[in-house]
Parts: C-alpha cells; structure tokens; sequence
C-alpha cells in the first residue's frame, strides 16, 4: 500500500521532477518529462511483487525425513548511490525494491544533481512512509566512499562509472558485503544487410544517443555491412545533424548540453583523440558548439573508425557515435564483443528470426531487436565491466533479501 500511495505521490509532481532534473542536469525536457511517470512505474512493479515475498517456500529433504522452510529477511540498511544521468530513475530502480523487501536506506545522488531526490523524500513523506526509512546525505564523492565503509551499511547498490565500482566492490569484497553495480557501457548496434534505413533512423536517436549520449547501455558503435557502409553514414549522418540542440526547457531540443564543465572537456577530448587516429567526421567535430552559454558539444558521428581506437574502445559518456564496417556475420560479432564492457546492444533486420538467433552470440547483458528499452520486469544485468548483479525484475528484489533455512522433522 505504502508503495502504491508513493508511486501516486511521485506523479503528483511530475511537473517539478522533470524542471528540477534539467536544471540539474541539463537533460532536455523531452528526456525528463517522463521521468515522474517511469519512476511511478517502478514503484507499482516492485509493489507486485508482494505475492513473492508470502508465499511460504517449503523444500523436502531428500529422504522424506524432514522439511526446510526457507524465509526470507531484509538484507538491512542499505546504502544507495545513484549517478547524476538520470537522478531520479536511478535511484528509485534501488529505492523500491530495497523498500519492498522492506530495509532502511540511505541515499547518496551525484554531487552535480542533490535536488531532484528531495522530490522523491517529499513523496514519500507524503505517502506516510516513517521518518527515518529514507535518509539523504548530499555531498562530495568522499561521502559516498564513507557511506560504503560504513560499519551500519549491510548492502550497496551503485550505478556509476566503472573505476568507481572497481573501488566500491574492493571495499565490499574486504567487509564481506553484498553489492550491485551498474556500471559503465560501451555497446554495438549490429546493423545486418537487410536493415530497413528509414525505420532505424526512427529509433537512432533513442537506442544510440539517448540524453545527449549520457546513458550507459546505449549503442554508441554501430556496425554496418561493408556494402551498405556509405549508405547507412548517410542515413546516421543525416538523422543526427536533423536534431534540435538547443535550451534544454524547450520541449523541441533533441540535444542538450553536456551536464558538466568536466565531462564536456572530456567529450571533446575524446573527439579530438578520434580525429588524431584517422576517423573522420561526417557531422559536429571539434568545432565550436554555436552556443555563448553551456556546455555544449556539436553531436559527433565518426566514420573511418577501426576497432582499435579509443573512440570505439572507451565509454565517452556524450554525443558521439562511431561507426565501423564488417566484412561477415562473425567479424561483426567480434567486433561486438571486442571491448571490456558488456551492458547493451541493440541488431536492426527485417528478419526478427535472424536477429533473435544471433542476439546469444553478443556477450552482453540486454540486447535490443530494432529498438532498445528496459522493462522494469526483467532484469538489466551488465557482464564484464559493466558491473556486478543485476537490478529490476524479481532479480533486482531478491539482491535486498537475505535468506534462513529453517529445518524441521516431520516424521
């Protein structure tokens, strides 16, 4: 009840979310607008869930001798630190299901991005959820690393970049404490010969560029059939230069700024590497972004781009999509999986039953068939460096319950 009453309350203030997210952040509204109603979402899904955690579980012995019952408990406080892409969704995909199993938490956002949480804690107050299970600390990543070492913290769950996990998972590994991490993402759109340009087009944006570039499983490489290279640079070329950027509270902007001073220096830095090793741009570029004020980066697409270089090895975490050729079926499959992240992907075919045999061949956690989305009921996994555990579905529940094994003799 208290769940459903909160993904309610969350709702109620869409409107806020969605400002506060791009004041933050810079996410163009048209990214944030829909960040209440996912969030509510969640909350309703792992709601769902109660049936699971009632259901009694009773397991014979292989004799016949006696029985165990298998219960399930709340793994305890937990500490939850979320990145700043995504505020808010982000932290209700650990909030929820650390509620519903029925722990305490404390919630550390990315030190860009403190406010928008506050909106889910006025909720949640709303809702009638004691004072006392949802705890905020905001503050410096130093916070983050005192929250993880903490003796009172029995689980963590991180979303973030890579080198952070490594070092929250050694923290974790040394106090025997459970922990999940999404991490960073480096994933292949599989683009096969039959591919239907204009229907891709329509769902570029979405599945490689996502938030100006700022989401982790989205298919920042894409790989072309070497007889329809030319055309598919075009089509890609052409749909990213189409795209509004701009204010990011004008609803039409497609393209934001890049959320910091930092990561836009970042960005450009890696544009500047992609050039220096050969690849060539076919839009954006090292140029000037035509904006006075933000951190804007011209969205970037690279062609000419070889398996080896940075800009097709390295998460970038901004508007730049590279594009590498194949020869056959299993070279693409090994340039797929030729990186050390293994979060998303996403293959584009008119075959759907092509495509589905060839998703197990790409050694990731989700793959998309001609688009990509998460679904709150299954799990969002990333394999290699991309993390550890997995979150949503009943598998995202069960990383916040511990278990007990109650043996009794029945005869």
């Amino acid at each position: 009840r208290l769940l459903m009453r909160l993904a309610a309350e969350v709702e109620t203030r869409a409107e806020a979310i969605s400002h506060t997210n791009t004041w933050e952040n810079g996410s163009p509204v048209s990214e944030t607008s829909k960040a209440a109603a996912n969030a509510a979402s969640i909350f309703r899904y792992f709601a769902s869930l109660a049936p699971l955690l009632e259901t009694p579980d009773i397991r014979p012995f292989p004799d016949g001798s006696a029985e165990t019952v298998v219960r399930l408990d709340p793994v305890g406080v937990c500490a939850l630190i979320a990145p700043w892409n995504f505020p808010i969704n982000l932290v209700v995909a650990k909030l929820a299901p650390a509620l519903m199993a029925g722990c305490t938490v404390v919630i550390k956002p990315a030190s860009p991005t403190p406010l928008s949480v506050r909106l889910i804690l006025d909720a949640a107050v709303a809702a009638g959820i004691p004072a006392g299970v949802i705890n905020l600390v905001t503050g410096p990543g130093s916070f983050g690393d005192a929250l993880v070492k903490h003796p009172g913290i029995s689980k963590v769950a991180f979303t973030g970049s890579t080198p952070v996990g490594r070092s929250i998972a050694a923290s974790c590994g040394t106090l025997l404490r459970p922990v999940t991490l999404e991490l960073g993402g480096k994933s292949s759109a599989l683009v096969l010969p039959d591919v239907d340009l204009e229907a891709m087009s329509k769902v570029l944006i979405r599945s490689c560029m996502r938030n100006t570039g700022q989401t982790c499983y989205i298919s920042t490489r894409i790989l072309a059939p070497a007889d329809r290279y030319d055309e598919l640079v075009n089509m890609v070329t052409a749909t990213i230069a189409a795209a509004p950027q701009g204010d990011p509270m004008d609803p039409a902007t497609v393209f934001g700024p890049s959320a910091t001073r930092a990561q836009e220096q970042v960005v450009r830095e890696y544009i500047r590497s992609g050039i220096a090793e050969g690849a060539r741009a076919t839009t954006g570029g090292d140029v000037p972004s035509g904006f006075d004020r933000g951190f804007y980066v011209k969205p970037t697409v690279f062609a000419g781009v070889t398996p080896g270089m940075r800009i097709a090895q390295e998460e970038i975490f901004g508007p730049v999509l590279s594009i590498m050729r194949y020869s056959s079926l299993d070279d693409a499959v090994e340039i797929a999986n030729n990186t050390p992240f293994g979060l998303g992907g996403t293959i584009f075919s008119e075959d759907p039953d092509a495509a589905f045999a060839l998703a197990p061949r790409l050694d990731t956690g989700s793959v998309g068939l001609g688009f990509f989305a998460s679904n709150h009921a299954a799990p969002f996994a990333g394999r290699h460096d991309s993390g550890l555990g997995a979150e949503f579905g009943p598998e995202g529940l069960r990383a916040y319950l511990s278990v007990q094994s109650v043996h009794r003799r029945i005869r």
